[in-house]
């Protein structure tokens, strides 16, 4: 069985933080949210990343990130570009947004060669994340249908006191698989509770602190690659009709679309680990304050790349 290989989509680095000079560091060392991610998946075993950037951000991201990742792993680069298409397809004229997550997986195959784990540049998940989804794709192989595997957080461990957030809402069936992930576009704390809206907050459903919610991160057999590849042209057949200009190809919907036809089966692995990230620049101050923590209690040293 092959080693997995550690996906980061990090296409939206660039746009998302005005610039890849200006991502802001989460302790006082400099390091970001994914070098903490690249430490905890080198130690649960992973031994190469693969970081899905912009082209345009190539020089930036090697010098700022990359320069540092590739003296303690093995680093490839992929590029999400808009014109990367199938034949008999053109780019709507004015079109600038990029084609959505599984668009950016699939601008990885050709360094993926085996089995593999994709998450957000920006989301903290925790060592016991890594180490899960990692054991997991040691041991799992496809059979009669594509062992794909997801690890799922507490929904009360992924929301922001700032805000409202975006969540796949997870249900599962009797032997913890993956039946549905229904996306939540507006998730927030509303006194002390939980909720969520589908009107733009006219109205507000309660949802449970302990539902299980997806974060993008997956881990996938080779097997994805081909189904994804397989499925965009279909996808661009309905969505350049529908909405040419905001349609995304997005991974749990080609994983909804997998288990539909019954074709994979994703083993949902929990995490009891708090997630964090910069959903809005109120986050940092807790964010920043978690990380320290984490190295209080000797979860990680002081400096993480210290030769």
């Amino acid at each position: 069985m092959k080693k997995p290989v550690l996906v980061i989509m990090a296409a939206g680095m660039g746009s998302r933080y005005g610039g890849l000079k200006q991502i802001d560091p989460v302790d006082k060392e400099g390091h970001i949210i994914m070098d903490f991610s690249i430490y905890d998946a080198k130690r649960a075993g992973f031994e190469k990343v693969v970081f899905i950037i912009k082209r345009e951000n190539e020089a930036d991201f090697r010098e700022t990130i990359g320069r540092r990742i590739e003296k303690v792993m093995d680093t490839a680069y992929a590029f999400q570009e808009i014109d990367n298409i199938p034949e008999g397809f053109e780019v709507p004229e004015g079109r600038v947004k990029p084609w959505g997550t599984a668009h950016a997986v699939l601008s990885a195959i050709d360094e993926i060669d085996g089995p593999f784990a994709v998450i957000n540049a920006d989301d903290y998940y925790g060592r016991h994340a890594f180490q899960t989804i990692y054991d997991y794709l040691t041991t799992h192989e496809d059979d009669e249908k594509y062992r794909y595997t997801m690890v799922g957080y507490r929904l009360k461990n992924t929301v922001t006191d700032n805000g409202y957030v975006s969540r796949g809402i997870c249900e599962l069936n009797a032997d913890r698989e993956l039946v549905s992930v229904t996306e939540k576009t507006r998730i927030e704390k509303r006194e002390g509770k939980i909720a969520y809206s589908e009107d733009d907050g006219a109205t507000w459903i309660p949802i449970d602190g302990e539902t299980l919610v997806s974060m993008n991160m997956w881990g996938f057999t080779r097997s994805m690659l081909d189904e994804i590849r397989k499925g965009f042209p279909k996808f661009l057949e309905k969505g350049l009709k529908e909405n040419p200009m905001k349609c995304e190809y997005y991974l749990p919907a080609v994983v909804s679309e997998l288990l539909a036809e019954n074709k994979a089966a994703v083993r949902v692995l929990e995490s009891e680990d708090k997630w964090y990230g910069v959903t809005y620049k109120e986050d940092k101050p807790m964010v920043v304050e978690a990380i320290q923590n984490l190295k209080d209690h000797g979860l990680y040293p002081e400096k993480l790349w210290e030769e």
